[in-house]
């Protein structure tokens, strides 16, 4: 066993547990701190994929701005003030384990039954290139440009319920 299959197994499993750490937590910022721990294994996968750029940007933009802005919005509605959502809606949580129960039959199926695609290329060179800004760049504003700005909407779409939520607390 090389080096890099070492490294992402090792980053795989402190993903998956933290993750799992992160769910079970019941103070929001222990979570919102394991959340971060979780992004830099996702980063450390990366790398070891050959995804340079995206490895960077998840440090950065992830576990960086979205982790301090989700840790500003903790503090400031206060969520241990709030009355526990599942004991008041007991359906809503009967709903939750289903849906968790199929997400994982379908990870299940992948991880088992499911067969790799087939135009995956086993040569590294072409990896690497595959992973650099103007290879990202390129798929990004030509292939994918309908999806990068509907997800440019659905960022704006819950900036502004955020904004609305906290606006309802002030008044």
């Amino acid at each position: 066993m090389n080096i890099e299959v070492f490294l992402f197994f090792l980053f795989g499993i402190v993903a998956a547990v933290t993750a799992v750490i992160m769910i079970t937590r019941r103070n929001p910022v222990i979570s919102a701190l394991f959340l971060i721990l979780n992004f830099a294994s996702l980063a450390g996968l990366y790398i070891t994929l050959n995804a340079q750029f995206i490895a960077v940007t998840q440090i950065i933009v992830y576990a960086g701005a979205i982790m301090i802005l989700f840790l500003f919005v903790l503090m400031l509605l206060r969520p241990e003030s709030q009355k526990k959502f599942f004991e008041l809606n007991p359906k809503t949580k009967i709903f939750a384990i289903i849906v968790a129960f199929i997400v994982f039959a379908q990870l299940v199926y992948m991880i088992f039954f499911a067969s790799p695609s087939a135009n995956i290329s086993k040569d590294v060179s072409k990896s690497v290139e595959a992973g650099t800004i103007e290879a990202i760049g390129r798929e990004l504003f030509t292939n994918y440009v309908v999806p990068f700005e509907a997800a440019g909407f659905l960022l704006l779409a819950a900036t502004i319920g955020a904004l609305v939520l906290a606006k309802k607390k002030f008044d």
